[in-house]
C-alpha cells in the first residue's frame, strides 16, 4: 500500500488531484483509514490513473473519462483515440497557421499600400494558348480558398501529363470564373468570369473537373489549372480530343481537358514574386493602379506561373487582369 503522497509521486500527479478523482468516483483509494481518513493506494491502481490522465490529455472531460472507463477501454482503443486526437490537433494547427498567414497577408497589404510604381504595371494584349487543364470548385476567391483547390489540381495534372507522355510547352496558367448557380429562377452570377472561350478543342469554361455546381447565392469560383501544350505534343502522344475537349487514349486514358484559351485584348499585368499565399498585396496594388489610370477591371486576373522552383519564395508569377477604359 502507498500513502496518497507516495502514490501521487509515482503517478506524477498531485495529491489534490487524487482527492478530486476520489470525490468524482474516478479513482477510489484501495483503503481509507476509518479513524484518520488517510487514503491508501495499490500499485495496480496506477494503470487506471494512467488511463484517466491519458484520456484527460486527449481532451475528454472528466465526466466523459468516467463513462469511457466504465466500458473498460482497452489499450488498442486508447491508441485509436490518440491517433484521432492527433489528427484533430494537426488539423487545428494547420487551420491556425492558415489564419496567421491570412493576417500576415493583410498586414503586408497595409504596409505596401501606395508603393507600386507605374513602371511595375504593363498594359498589353496576351496571346491565345492551348491548355491541358483540370478544374475544381473553390468556396471563394481568397488565397485560403484557392490554394487548397489549385495545388492538388496541378499535382494531378502534372501526373496525368507525364503518364500520357505529353510534355508541356510553356508555364502553368490558371484562370477563374464564377461558379454556375442551380435552381429555377437563378441567374448566372454577374462579375468577372472568363465566360466561354470557343475553340476546336472545347471551351475554356468546360474543362474536365469535379462537376460540382455551386449553390445559389454563394461566392464559389471555378478554378482552371492549366499547362501550356501544343497540338504536336498531343499527336506525338497519340491522344485525340473527344467530345467536350477531354483527351482520351483508350478506357484508361487521361481525363484532362484540352481548351483553347483566347488571349486578352487588353490586360494590366504585374509580376508577383513569392508564394501565392502572399498574392494579396500585389493584387490590391494592381487594383489601385487600374483605378488611378482610368481603367476598370473586366474579369478575374489570370496567373501565369513563370518560375515555380521548389522554394516558393522564389516563385515568379505574372498577374494578367483584363481591363477596359473606364
Amino acid at each position: 500500500m502507498f500513502t496518497i503522497g507516495d502514490f501521487a509521486r509515482y503517478g506524477r500527479v498531485s495529491a489534490r488531484m487524487l482527492r478530486h478523482y476520489d470525490a468524482l468516483g474516478l479513482l477510489r483509494p484501495a483503503r481509507t483509514d476509518p479513524v484518520s481518513g488517510y487514503r491508501y493506494y495499490e500499485a495496480a491502481q496506477l494503470a487506471r490513473l494512467n488511463r484517466i490522465i491519458a484520456l484527460k490529455d486527449l481532451g475528454f472531460s472528466l465526466q466523459q473519462v468516467g463513462a469511457i472507463l466504465a466500458e473498460e477501454v482497452s489499450v488498442p482503443e486508447l491508441r485509436g483515440m490518440l491517433r484521432l486526437r492527433r489528427a484533430e490537433l494537426e488539423a487545428a494547427l494547420t487551420a491556425a497557421g492558415a489564419r496567421l498567414a491570412q493576417v500576415e497577408a493583410r498586414l503586408r497589404t497595409i504596409e505596401s499600400e501606395g508603393r507600386m510604381s507605374a513602371d511595375d504595371v504593363v498594359v498589353k494584349p496576351t496571346g491565345t494558348v492551348l491548355l491541358a487543364e483540370l478544374t475544381g470548385i473553390a468556396a471563394g476567391y481568397g488565397p485560403e480558398d484557392i490554394g487548397p483547390v489549385i495545388q492538388p489540381l496541378y499535382t494531378e495534372l502534372c501526373r496525368q501529363l507525364e503518364t500520357a507522355g505529353v510534355t508541356p510547352a510553356g508555364p502553368g496558367l490558371a484562370y477563374y470564373e464564377d461558379a454556375p448557380t442551380t435552381g429555377p429562377g437563378n441567374e448566372q452570377p454577374a462579375g468577372g468570369g472568363e465566360g466561354r472561350a470557343g475553340g476546336s478543342e472545347g471551351s475554356a469554361g468546360g474543362g474536365s473537373g469535379t462537376g460540382t455546381t455551386a449553390a445559389p447565392g454563394n461566392e464559389a469560383i471555378v478554378v482552371h489549372a492549366g499547362m501550356v501544350i501544343t497540338r504536336e505534343a498531343l499527336d506525338k502522344a497519340g491522344l485525340t480530343a473527344a467530345g467536350g475537349g477531354v483527351v482520351t487514349a483508350g478506357v484508361d486514358g487521361p481525363g484532362f481537358a484540352v481548351v483553347t484559351l483566347p488571349g486578352l485584348d487588353c490586360a494590366a499585368t504585374v509580376v508577383h514574386r513569392g508564394p501565392m499565399s502572399r498574392i494579396l498585396p500585389t493584387a490590391q496594388n494592381l487594383a489601385h493602379w487600374i483605378d488611378a489610370n482610368g481603367y476598370r477591371s473586366a474579369g478575374y486576373a489570370r496567373e501565369l506561373y513563370l518560375e515555380c522552383p521548389p522554394d516558393q519564395e522564389k516563385w515568379v508569377t505574372e498577374l494578367q487582369e483584363p481591363v477596359i477604359r473606364a
